[in-house]
């Protein structure tokens, strides 16, 4: 910034302007006037002469008077005439706002800290006059006692000396030359309080001695505000967080508890399941024993037997549909997805159900695919999906109606499968309610045997293959049930179908006059030992042995050396799976195949079975034709080559025990 000067010697120096001005102005007229009254005159006298020599020397005195004036004008930035330059006239407007800003509170004191100065600030701010306060009291006096004794203590541990509460602890880094801002409460006149930022600054003479001190001040009310909301904020935070760590610790606490009850569930089921299983495998093989019977039963008996094997199955069913709902509830269905036929599937569906509506007059009309039809899905549960769809649509139609299978293409790449039936058809209240557990919509006192949870498990089980259901109903009109699958193409390989038993055959196979095998039967009930042993006996290829315990059925191994053996899961002493592990442990057994007969019909008790090495894993209650078809297969692959011929069955077992089973339990 350019120098200025002070406004007295600026006016000095325009008033001696203003008289070499004058006094050249004048001087500049005689000459002008002595300069004409020479021109006038034809030959111009001495005197004139002399005059206007006189007026042109005191002409150039002036101007060399004039000079020096000249330079000091050349000298001033803004020009004389008392005027001041734009740069002070702005600085001075500066000083002036900022001293008189309401903002902020200006003190400033002398050498003894008795206030000298105390701007509009500083009176808005803590409601004192400025008079009030000039050449009175210090800033201490207006700061709160309790903080400078502690600023004090403070500063003199800092330090190392003793420094005493008042204006000593305001200024006492400041009077050593540092830059010092701290927050301390400031006292009103009134008697409140408030927390202010004050910056303290030594005001220092030019020979460097302290002359005052310079205290600037703000309220730190609305920051403090600010910061208190912040604080409750925080708090809230950690509050939030405590409570969402402590919903964590429950949720996993939650979580832990619920997988046990899972675990404890499906150990529950599963016992439930062979607790169930194993008096129903006594009443359905001997019903079924009698039923083929040598010579048959009468027709009272007949009867008889076809209850006792009605409701047989009905419970397993119940069984079965209990189990499947409460395995796809827990996550802990199989499903095996993979290309299948759906046109096998049909027509196996087709042979089961025909004859059951003829009984009832019923006609069934399934569709003829000249070419056949592959969905992405499990074969097992597509065709129990089926099964209940055609049951419910036979169950529930009315006698002499229809019932119509159709098969059509549907978007995104899936295949529909509707049924339709004639029967009374569905309220718009009962479509609502169609898919809950264990409601049978108002059919409970009908004739027609139901549980309720059919349609339920077929919905879920249709969704797990990543299929849709629905249903179209109206009152009178009959219902259309509906799923969808996915497409896909044929797979490499296709299954046979399953064989019926003939009433009072013989259950061996053609075999070569005077070739007998021998089966070993290890179970511990005597009703499932009794019903095995007149199966075997109807045998002429087999004979029998048996053992009531694990450690007998190993030993009687060792030393008959069987074909086949047959052995319970649940035995005394050694389960089967012990008993299994002994056996491939012993050479002498190692290569004797070994089917699984147990009440524990869970996907995942099945899946054990086959992992741990059983050749097949057949559930109770017994199927008569399927326990003979695995012995078959055991005793067509005996000898040299029997371990090698086994691999190819044992690896589609599950499927084929599943397929049956739930052809049979429908």
């Amino acid at each position: 910034m350019p120098d200025t000067v002070p406004a007295a010697p600026a006016r000095k120096l325009s008033i001696e302007l203003l008289m070499f001005a004058a006094i050249g102005a004048t001087l500049l007229v005689l000459l002008l006037v002595a300069f004409l009254a020479l021109k006038n005159e034809k030959q111009p006298s001495p005197d004139a002469i002399v005059i206007q020599a006189s007026i042109f020397l005191l002409f150039v005195f002036f101007a060399v008077l004039a000079v020096p004036v000249w330079r000091r004008i050349r000298a001033l930035p803004g020009g004389v005439l008392g005027l001041q330059p734009r740069p002070l006239l702005q600085a001075g407007a500066l000083q002036h706002a900022i001293f008189n800003s309401i903002n902020f509170s200006l003190i400033a004191t002398d050498a003894r800290g008795v206030i000298r100065i105390f701007n509009p600030g500083a009176e808005r701010m803590l409601g004192y006059a400025a008079a009030e306060v000039i050449d009175k009291i210090t800033p201490a006096g207006i700061s709160d006692a309790d903080e400078l004794v502690a600023r004090a203590e403070a500063l003199s541990l800092e330090w190392g000396s003793q420094i005493e509460p008042g204006l000593a602890a305001l200024v006492y880094k400041a009077s050593r030359g540092i830059e010092d801002i701290y927050e301390l409460t400031y006292i009103r006149n009134d008697g409140t309080r408030f927390p202010a930022i004050v910056s303290a600054t030594a005001l220092r003479s030019e020979e460097g001695n302290i002359i005052g001190y310079l205290l600037i001040g703000t309220d730190n009310t609305a920051r403090k505000r600010v910061e208190a909301r912040q604080a409750v904020l925080d708090q809230r935070l950690r509050d939030q967080q405590h409570a969402l760590q402590q919903n964590n610790i429950e949720l996993e606490a939650a979580r832990a508890a619920a997988e046990k009850a899972n675990l404890a569930k499906s150990e529950f089921l599963s016992s439930m399941s062979h607790e169930l299983r194993t008096p129903l495998n006594a009443i359905l093989g001997f019903a079924q024993l009698m039923e083929s019977d040598t010579p048959p039963p009468s027709s009272g008996q007949q009867q008889s037997i076809i209850q006792i094997l009605q409701a047989g199955w009905y419970l397993l069913r119940l069984i079965n549909e209990i189990l499947d709902l409460a395995m796809i509830e827990s996550g802990k269905v199989t499903i095996s997805q993979e290309s299948m036929s759906l046109t096998d599937v049909l027509e196996d569906c087709q042979a089961m159900f025909e004859p059951q509506a003829q009984k009832r007059g019923i006609q069934m009309h399934f569709p003829r695919l000249h070419d056949p039809i592959f969905v992405h899905a499990d074969r097992t549960r597509v065709k129990q999906v089926m099964i209940n769809l055609l049951s419910n649509a036979i169950k529930y139609n009315r006698m002499d109606g229809t019932v119509t299978v159709e098969c059509n293409p549907a978007a995104e790449s899936r295949i529909r499968v509707s049924v339709r039936d004639t029967g009374a058809g569905l309220a718009p209240e009962q479509l609502a309610q169609l898919f809950q557990p264990f409601n049978r919509l108002g059919q409970q006192a009908s004739t027609e045997e139901g549980t309720g949870i059919g349609l339920v498990v077929t919905k879920q089980l249709v969704e797990l293959m990543g299929g849709a259901i629905g249903v179209e109903s109206t009152v009178g009109g009959g219902s259309l049930f509906w799923i969808e699958l996915p497409v896909s193409t044929a797979p490499e390989l296709v299954f046979g179908a399953d064989h019926m038993l003939p009433v009072g055959a013989d259950l061996a196979p053609s075999l070569p006059a005077g070739q007998q095998r021998t089966l070993l039967y290890v179970e511990d009930n005597p009703a499932n030992l009794a019903l095995v042993e007149q199966l075997i006996g109807r045998r002429s290829d087999l004979k029998l042995l048996t053992a009531t315990d694990g450690h007998m059925g190993i030993a009687i191994a060792q030393g008959a050396q069987p074909d086949v053996i047959l052995m319970d899961i649940h035995l005394p002493g050694i389960s089967g799976f012990g008993a299994l592990k002994a056996l491939r442990a012993d050479p002498a057994t190692a290569d004797i195949p070994v089917i699984a007969l147990s009440a524990n019909a869970v996907p995942s008790d099945i899946k054990r079975g086959m992992d741990a090495g059983f050749f097949r894993y057949l559930t109770k209650p017994i199927k008569v034709v399927e326990l003979m078809e695995a012995l078959d297969v055991v005793l067509e692959n005996t000898g040299e080559d029997r371990r090698s011929a086994m691999l190819a069955p044992a690896a589609n077992a599950g499927e084929r025990r599943e397929t049956s089973m739930k052809e049979h339990d429908d």
